[in-house]
């Protein structure tokens, strides 16, 4: 098979309407769009949500909870998480991206006590929990806060 013996597959392909070309191509005068009306304007037609004039579903339920916008989110890492690493590595963010433990830094790093840690870290992180810290350093490795 060449280029130029590609062609769509039989009944794929339809052709276009072409509106607008007298009364006699069955899409003449108003071309498909009927007798005036929200449709039949130019860059007519209704919004998303738009229900006929009645209320419409996202102004009737009510609306509950706030956006803080000087809130503070981490990416959040479990201590068991950081088995991947050898014995005596220093666990940075930049690792933590790289082996795909978060996807996102967002505004930092937690480390969480959940799991065991067998291994002798150094990891540095934003803040760490209690739990975390003690787990780390059980094993002889370092929590170092940025």
């Amino acid at each position: 098979m060449k280029l130029h013996e590609l062609h769509p597959a039989e009944g794929s392909t339809t052709a276009q309407k072409r509106l607008g070309r007298g009364t006699g191509s069955g899409l003449g005068k108003t071309s498909g769009k009927g007798h005036k009306g929200a449709k039949a304007r130019s860059g007519g037609g209704k919004r998303p949500g738009f229900e006929g004039g009645q209320m419409p579903l996202y102004r009737r339920v009510p609306k509950r909870g706030f956006t803080n916008i000087f809130g503070t989110e981490y990416a959040e890492v479990n201590v068991e998480r950081l088995e991947i690493f050898n014995d005596g590595d220093t666990v940075t963010v930049e690792k933590l991206l790289e082996a795909g433990i978060i996807k996102k830094t967002l505004d930092g790093v937690k480390i969480l006590g959940g799991g065991d840690l067998s291994k002798k870290l150094t990891v540095q992180a934003q803040k760490f929990t209690a739990g975390a810290k003690e787990k780390i350093e059980a094993v002889g490795g370092k929590a170092e806060v940025i």
